[in-house]
């Protein structure tokens, strides 16, 4: 039997279910797609972007403690993670609506 996400350090027994409904219900599927395309795809099936359970997840697949990531590391990791989030939430959610639509989600006043 496969090994569950779970089994990924720094990944609990959440996460085996956030990532089943991605399509990924193993480590070694996690792996081989890598983190980035992983927490796309996370998002994509309407996970909700937090950047410390993505670079925890980072971490977890270098086999490192989620609290491992510091200082240029870190701010490099966000900066990916913030292109994940604009590539998948800004394109995909902003579809049909207005302008003011599209601002009001992006800050939080109005719902996905």
């Amino acid at each position: 039997m496969p090994d569950p996400v779970s089994s990924i350090r720094n990944l609990g027994p959440a996460s085996d279910a956030v990532y089943a409904r991605a399509g990924i219900t193993t480590a070694d599927q996690l792996r081989d797609l890598g983190p980035d395309a992983a927490y796309a795809k996370l998002l994509q099936s309407g996970g909700k972007p937090h950047f410390i359970g993505y670079y925890a997840m980072v971490m977890g697949l270098q086999g490192r403690p989620w609290n491992d990531c510091q200082g240029d590391e870190k701010k490099a990791l966000r900066v990916r993670f913030d292109a994940i989030k604009a590539g998948i939430l800004d394109n995909a959610h902003d579809k049909g609506r207005s302008e003011l639509e599209a601002a009001l989600d992006r800050i939080g006043v109005i719902e996905r």
